[in-house]
């Protein structure tokens, strides 16, 4: 096996996202591309990633190998590739991932390989009546004006306008998006609003820094799926659990 990236970034900026909700985790590395689904620890959010063959410059992959791998080890030696690096992946023969990056240097670093328990993490199939695709940059921004007054975020969809809306014990604020040029709600009926955790949101609108579009999806009081594409590139989504109140 032996994959090498010239735009490490992809990589890089998945990794730094995934590490803050998920410890260790099975890396799939297949001929079609490297694959993770994995479960935070609360079991309240699920990760899906991507990375397609298509995006590195050299694939070399015979057969399908899975990989234990500490995140948090892996994201810190990828926060030392620099934009102009070529990054390679290699598996080692005494179970070790073998990372280079080369630029007017050569730095390797060897990762091991964690023993995790055999465990397929199964993608839930849901069903949504509201898509909103918009700037990841304002879905951002949303998230973080509501966020200074409670611990948890309502989405409100109705057809033409998404509104983004939280309620603390003496505050509250709101911010309503438009459908135009920029935001596309679909709704498949009248009104639809279901309520996240905003720790979990802000975690996962991380991954605005591979995509400066999202798609989220959502039904009433139902799971929030989170998607950041790249063409060809890179895929990195979240589900999210409702948080259902007596209130």
């Amino acid at each position: 096996m032996k994959l090498s990236l010239t735009e490490p970034s992809y990589l890089k900026d998945s990794i730094a996202v995934i590490s803050e909700l998920v410890n260790e985790a099975r890396l799939k590395i297949t001929p079609d591309g490297l694959e993770l689904v994995a479960m935070d620890p609360a079991n309240v959010a699920m990760v899906i990633f991507k990375l397609l063959s298509s995006c590195f410059s050299e694939y070399d992959v015979k057969n399908t190998i899975e990989i234990g791998i500490n995140l948090n080890n892996l994201k810190q030696i990828l926060r030392r590739a620099k934009p102009n690096d070529k990054l390679t992946l290699e598996l080692l023969p005494d179970q070790k991932l073998q990372i280079t990056l080369k630029s007017s240097s050569t730095r390797t670093f060897n990762l091991a390989i964690l023993e995790l328990e055999d465990k397929e993490q199964k993608i839930p199939e849901l069903e949504f009546s509201v898509s909103i695709k918009m700037s990841s940059s304002a879905l951002s921004e949303s998230i973080e004006d509501v966020g200074i007054v409670a611990e948890s975020v309502t989405f409100e969809a109705e057809p033409n306008k998404f509104t983004v809306k939280a309620e603390g014990d003496l505050s509250k604020a709101q911010v309503e998006i438009p459908s135009d040029e920029g935001t596309n709600i679909s709704v498949q009926g009248d009104k639809f609003r279901s309520k996240y955790s905003i720790e979990y949101l802000k975690k996962i609108m991380n991954g605005g820094k591979l995509a400066d579009t999202v798609e989220i999806l959502f039904n009433q009081d139902y799971p929030l799926r989170v998607d950041y594409k790249v063409v060809d590139k890179v895929l990195l989504s979240f589900i999210l659990a409702p948080r259902v109140e007596n209130d």
